[in-house]
């Protein structure tokens, strides 16, 4: 393996680990803290994908005119950042002021894929970056875990001041450790050339492109509904009548079970389906798990069902997801390879602000309606993501310019 790749896989586990020991911990820190209400507190996710939304494209097309390093070591330093503005938050204003700063400069994991597509060759792209969704798998088979135990036993502050210190060492091992993938020649290109941004009309006239989004946006809408809510779900339904602590703790080990069918999938079972069915097809049967994983979690009444429901969804999301971003930046040229990864992450931002900042109401009404919502959203999923198989399932998609569309 490139010595490159191991360099940023290991950077990337070391931000999702920091990054993942709060995701069982924020809303019921949010809930038992502040008092916020379950409307309330999933707007926290909705504030994060905003910002991410609308700084997403900025920083993908900025790393391709300044370079992958710079952008990187900002957008880590953000994230630091907000991790210390949560652990010393005096109101829940600070928690919102935290995300969105975490959002704005949320570009690390945007920046390394850009960085893992600059060094792999086309036919390895889907493999190389379902190694750093193996990354975030092992990152959360820690880190949740990790984030339930240090909250139980050291109180809810702890587990962010630990995740803002992982986060600054990434800083330091980026800086020390990682070169440079474009040229002071590239760099100069892109930033003189006035036809590398993608226009509204370059994008519409992409139809393959467009379909990746559509799956994108319905699946990752999903997952909106579901990662916003899992926490209070967890403490309302699947440890009902447990202590907090034993909730807290069970939540984060029910997160360990996705992060680590994560990692398992993508170490050994990405590479041999790659090669029997090819990338518009997991596409597909990974739409298909992510439904029958959402079906799962509402009808789920135990830690158990909760986490069989893991293991499917997980399963799901780690062999369709490195594929939609690869066949993504195919259907581009080279130079917009950031830009590309840039739409496609602010389009999974866009689904994930309007799904989570209806996930609180829908969970008010009923703690399962979420999960009936989301695999209602993967079954229309299943559309676009045939019509993918259809139309270019049987060759990469061409390459798109402004004058030759895509047939």
């Amino acid at each position: 393996m490139d010595r490159r790749l191991i360099t940023i896989l290991l950077i990337v586990l070391v931000q999702m680990l920091g990054a993942a020991m709060i995701l069982p911990i924020l809303p019921l820190y949010a809930q038992r803290e502040f008092a916020l209400s379950p409307q309330v507190i999933t707007l926290l996710s909705t504030s994060f994908f905003a910002a991410q939304f609308i700084a997403g494209p900025y920083l993908g097309r900025l790393s391709d005119k300044h370079g992958r390093i710079p952008v990187l070591i900002i957008s880590q330093i953000g994230t630091a950042l907000s991790f210390v503005m949560l652990a010393i938050a005096p109101a829940a204003g600070f928690l919102f002021l935290a995300r969105i700063l975490d959002g704005i400069t949320g570009g690390n994991i945007i920046v390394a894929q850009a960085y893992i597509t600059d060094i792999t060759p086309r036919e390895k792209r889907t493999e190389s970056l379902g190694y750093i969704f193996a990354v975030f798998g092992l990152g959360f088979v820690l880190g949740p875990a990790l984030g339930g135990i240090l909250s139980a036993a050291l109180g809810p502050r702890v587990p962010y001041l630990i995740a803002a210190a992982a986060a600054f060492g990434v800083v330091i091992l980026t800086w020390l450790t990682l070169e440079e993938t474009l040229t002071p020649e590239q760099r100069q290109a892109n930033r003189q050339s006035t036809g590398n941004s993608m226009s509204p009309r370059q994008i519409i006239r992409n139809r393959a492109l467009i379909l990746i989004l559509i799956v994108a946006f319905l699946g990752q809408s999903g997952l909106g509904l579901l990662q916003s809510t899992f926490a209070l779900f967890g403490e309302a339904v699947l440890f009902d009548g447990y202590s907090p602590q034993t909730a807290t703790l069970g939540i984060g080990l029910l997160l360990a079970v996705v992060g680590l069918t994560q990692f398992i999938t993508q170490a050994a079972f990405l590479r041999p389906l790659l090669a029997r069915f090819g990338e518009y097809w997991l596409v597909l049967l990974g739409n298909t798990g992510r439904m029958i994983g959402s079906f799962a979690f509402a009808v789920a009444v135990t830690p158990v069902m909760g986490a069989a429901g893991s293991v499917i969804f997980a399963f799901g999301i780690s062999i369709m997801m490195p594929s939609l971003q690869s066949l993504a930046t195919s259907t581009v040229d080279d130079e917009y390879r950031g830009g590309v990864l840039g739409l496609y992450q602010s389009t999974i931002s866009l689904s994930i602000i309007i799904s989570s900042a209806v996930a609180g109401v829908l969970f008010a009404m009923s703690a399962s309606m979420p999960y009936w919502i989301a695999g209602g959203l993967a079954i229309l999923a299943l559309i676009p993501a045939v019509l993918l198989l259809i139309q270019y399932g049987q060759k990469r998609p061409v390459v798109q310019t402004e004058t030759r569309p895509l047939d």
